[in-house]
Formats: C-alpha cells, structure tokens, sequence
C-alpha cells in the first residue's frame, strides 16, 4: 500500500502541545497517527537564510519534515494574500479583501517553495494529500516538476458563489493550480456546486455524467467530504477534565447558574460581536434569566499582524464592556470573555459543564467546535447546541436549533429556548446529533477522501 504524503500551510510537530491548534492541524495528527504516513509542511519558524533542506522527526508510524520561511515570504505569503485577501473573500467579507499583485507573487513562489522542499521526500507509489487555501497552487507546481503521484486537495473553508469568487485577481491563476489534483474536496454540497458553478460559467469547463469535471485541460473529479472529529476520544477526555483545576474554578464560579460556552479563535467570521449583542437582547426579552446563567466567550488570539483582527479585538472589548457595565451586579455579569488559549482537554471539560454551547459563525467551512460540544456532553443531562445555519456542520446536525447569526432577535430566542428546555427533549435532540458525529468521524472521513481518490486514479490509469 502507498504511504500517505500529508501537506499543510502548518506542522504541528511531535514536540509542540496542541491547544487550540485548529480543526485542521487536530484531524491531521489523530487520522494520520492511526495509519502512518509523512506531514510536510512550515515549521511556524521564520529565518532570513533558510535551511536549504528540511528538519525531519519520526513518532510511531508519522513522519514529519518542515521548512523554514523567511519574514517576507511569511508576510507576502501568510499575512497577506492568505489571511487578508483569500480568507475574507472565502468567508464573504468582500469589503475586507486587500489584494496586491506583489502578495499574489509571492504566494505563488512560496507554493512553488513547498513543491520543491517536498519532491526530494517524495518516493515514486506515495498519495500526496494538500490541504487548504494557502497552498491552492501546489499541485500545479508539482505537475509543473513533473511528480506524476496521485494528487488529492482538500478546502477546509468555504468556496463562495461566482459572484464573489470573481472579485479576485488572478483567479484563474489560482484555480488552474487547484485543478491539477485528481480529487478535489469540499466540506458542503454548497461549496461542491459554488466549484462546479465556476467551472462551467467562468473557464467554460464541462462536468460529465458520472461526476467527473473536465476543466483547464484535465479531467478530474471533486465531491463533499464533511470533515468529522475522533468522537469517542473527545468523549473521553471531556469526563475527565471534570477534575482539572481549570474545569473546578469555573463550576466554583458558577455556582447554581447556568454556562453558556463559545469557543473560538478571535476572527471576525466567528459572529462573536452578534453573538454578544443576542445575549443582551435576551436579557432585555427574558429578565427571569438575569442572574441565572453565564456566557463564557474563549476567544484565542489569532493573525495579531492584520489589522482587521486588531480592530475586532477592541470592538469585542468595547461591545463586552458596554453590555457588562449595563446588565451587571455586585455578584455577577452576564458575559465572561477571555482572550487566551487553553488546552484541548480544558476546553472539553468545559463543553461538558456547559448547558448551552454557541457556535453561531458569520460563515464557516465546517466548524469542529459545534461536533466536539456535542461529543463533550453527559448522555443523562445533555446541553443544548445553538448552530448557525452558515455553519457547515448545520447540513449534518439538524437536531441542533439553527440560527440565522445575522437575527440578534432570532438567536436571543433560541438562548431562552435552550435554557428551558425539556430534559427529555435535550436527550432526544443529543442522541440525534450524537449518532451522526460518531457515524461521520474522522476516520469516516479520512477513509471516504483517500479511498476516492485512490478509485479516481484507478479509473484514470484504465
């Protein structure tokens, strides 16, 4: 059997904890410990004279190699393109998007740096496997040196409509990279057609009957995979953080009141500033519930280098202040919001103490947050998952109360809903939601993703 070749924008090596790591980094290290295989990758190092090879460490069956950027390559590259051109414009944030041609090139270079960095690790039988939107062009650069392996990407964040997607300068320069891979994979169904969509009305490509989408001269092929969690070992680490200190101070701090829990990284398509201004509206619609519950906000700092990041920061510290400062008293304040990072086990045992978990994103690829509340949860006590319905976790955990983030009014609502609901109808909705993240696991996922694209090439190769 071939080896699997893993590559991200990020490696998370075996001597660095996760914490708040990112869906991404978390389903890598938990799939590909289980089945071997090699992690490439950025380092999270910058130099201005890098290595001209790459450091490598083994643990169990995973390989890992990595790379060093330099400052410039990591701004024009990172800080630019990714993260204030590509990442506002796949979250539909058009009026955010700062484009330069000189961060595009240097995107661009750097892909063509992952590719020559990881030929030289390559052996002629691996299945390559890219991951997400910083490396949109790297299959491109491999075909481009002639690596001839099966080919698989995968888009962890949304793929908006032609509209939006045709704001972008050199577009087809991106997707042309892109199309190089054999299988391409979406979180959603939405974000599959928003692909097909471009295709057939933007490069006037053609998508067959059997799926397969013939497009920049290439036949490939492209489906959903919704990316799920290791349920049963989330499960697990939630019922014994109970004990941990951090879990004890909370519930401490609680006493009788009820936890609303909101884990995040601090980034604006979270919906975080609505969310605060939904538990205000609650508080004026519902007053039976001043006094009864607490949101705790975790927010881990994120991309502190753009300044729309820096701008959300104070506008959740002004909106926090401002509704703290309106609703408190001497024993209590409706919103606790916190900008650190905590570790992955802290943060399960919180979902378990919560009765109340909001994952409420302006738009999101798929959102692991909302899988893990529910995996944290006590079958015989339940709490209650608030979702929005831009959320692509919403097209599998429809038991959940689904939201419109946009409507203050409508998310206030299903907060009071929540805190009053119905033990047993918190159990019927849990078991639910339950049995489709533990059907639709990581492992679930990893399998569907590899095992197309391995038949992908078959059919190619008949």
């Amino acid at each position: 059997m071939s080896r699997l070749v893993v590559v991200s924008n990020r490696v998370i090596l075996p001597s660095e904890r996760i914490q708040r790591a990112g869906g991404l980094a978390v389903a890598i290290r938990e799939a590909l410990g289980r089945s071997g295989g090699l992690w490439f990758g950025w380092s999270g190092e910058l130099s201005e004279t890098p290595e001209p090879t790459c450091q490598t460490d083994t643990k169990g069956k995973m390989e890992f190699a990595v790379f060093d950027l330099t400052p410039a390559e990591f701004d024009g590259y990172y800080n630019q393109f990714a993260n204030s051109t590509l990442w506002p414009l796949f979250h539909y944030r058009i009026g955010l998007v700062k484009f330069s041609r000189s961060a595009l090139q240097t995107y661009l270079a750097v892909n063509a740096r992952f590719a020559e960095m990881l030929i030289p690790h390559l052996k002629p039988d691996d299945t390559i496997w890219i991951h997400d939107y910083q490396l949109l062009t790297l299959a491109g650069e491999l075909r481009k040196r002639g690596v001839t392996n099966k080919i698989g990407f995968f888009l962890h964040i949304p793929l908006p409509g032609v509209d939006t997607l045709a704001v972008l300068p050199g577009l087809g320069t991106l997707m042309r990279g892109l199309a190089a891979a054999d299988l391409v994979g979406f979180q959603t169904e939405r974000d599959l057609q928003s692909f097909k969509d471009y295709v057939r009305q933007e490069v006037g490509g053609t998508i067959g009957a059997n799926g397969t989408i013939n497009c920049f001269d290439r036949t490939i092929e492209a489906g959903a995979f919704p990316i799920g969690i290791d349920t049963r070992v989330f499960a697990g680490l939630a019922e014994k953080a109970l004990s941990k200190p951090e879990c004890q101070q909370i519930k401490e701090g609680l006493g009788s009141r009820k936890l609303l829990i909101a884990i995040d990284r601090l980034d604006y398509s979270k919906g975080i500033p609505s969310r605060f201004e939904a538990c205000e509206e609650l508080l004026r619609a519902h007053p039976e519930h001043r006094g009864q519950f607490e949101l705790v906000q975790i927010a881990s700092p994120s991309r502190t280098d753009v300044a729309s990041y820096r701008d959300l920061r104070r506008e959740i510290d002004r909106l926090s202040g401002r509704i703290n400062g309106a609703f408190s008293e001497v024993h209590w304040a409706p919103i606790r919001y916190i900008n650190r990072t905590y570790p992955r086990q802290s943060l399960a045992g919180f979902c378990r103490m919560a009765a109340v978990g909001v994952v409420t994103p302006l738009r999101d690829g798929m959102n692991m947050v909302a899988k893990e509340y529910v995996a944290a949860q006590d079958p015989n006590d339940p709490g209650v998952l608030i979702l929005s319905r831009f959320a692509g976790a919403a097209a599998e955990l429809g038991s959940a109360l689904i939201v419109n983030p946009f409507d203050v009014d409508q998310c206030a609502d299903a907060m009071h809903r929540a805190l009053v609901m119905p033990l047993e109808e918190r159990q019927a909705r849990w078991r639910t939601a339950m049995d489709t993240i533990t059907r639709n696991d990581v492992k679930a996922w990893w399998t569907s993703f590899t095992t197309r694209l391995m038949a992908s090439q078959a059919r190619a190769a008949a």
